[in-house]
């Protein structure tokens, strides 16, 4: 299925690319907006895809309706999005997820279903999709800070 869609993503891009080239007017509208759909969705794919674990890990994370539950075979939780103060990646190779009443929520990069946590994340204010990426393909010498809730400030 990714290999049609990769294949279907690259003849549109191919396509925008020969009307802008090709066209004037109406057409070369057209393509533009193709060849900028493509490459966006070329972008977002390449970031998923290196956010995507390997599987195989301890447990299986959801997330249903802006609700994160991790399922482990000795520990688990669940944590909504909007409670979420940080996220970071610790020694060990888990996300951690932290909420406002300091309680941490440890998540395995290699969990079944961790892909999920990518547009998640994505949906929180001033998040990084290429820090998130970075994080979950490079091994980390110590606990790394990936995203913190900005503090709004009043007056």
């Amino acid at each position: 299925m990714r290999v049609w869609l990769g294949t279907a993503l690259v003849c549109l891009m191919f396509l925008g690319l020969w009307l802008v080239l090709t066209s004037f007017g109406a057409l070369f509208l057209i393509g533009g907006a193709m060849l900028a759909v493509g490459v966006t969705l070329m972008v977002t794919g390449v970031q998923r895809g290196r956010f995507r674990g390997a599987g195989g890990g301890a447990g299986v994370v959801e997330v249903d309706e802006r609700q994160i539950t991790y399922f482990g075979p000795s520990a688990g939780g669940v944590m909504a999005l909007e409670e979420i103060i940080s996220i970071s990646v610790n020694r060990a190779g888990d996300w951690v997820l932290v909420d406002r009443a300091r309680q941490a929520l440890l998540i395995p990069r290699d969990a079944e279903g961790v892909e999920a946590l990518f547009d998640a994340f994505t949906a929180l204010p001033g998040i990084s999709a290429n820090k998130l990426a970075d994080a979950a393909q490079r091994p980390m010498q110590q606990s790394t800070v990936i995203w913190e809730k900005p503090h709004s400030h009043l007056g």
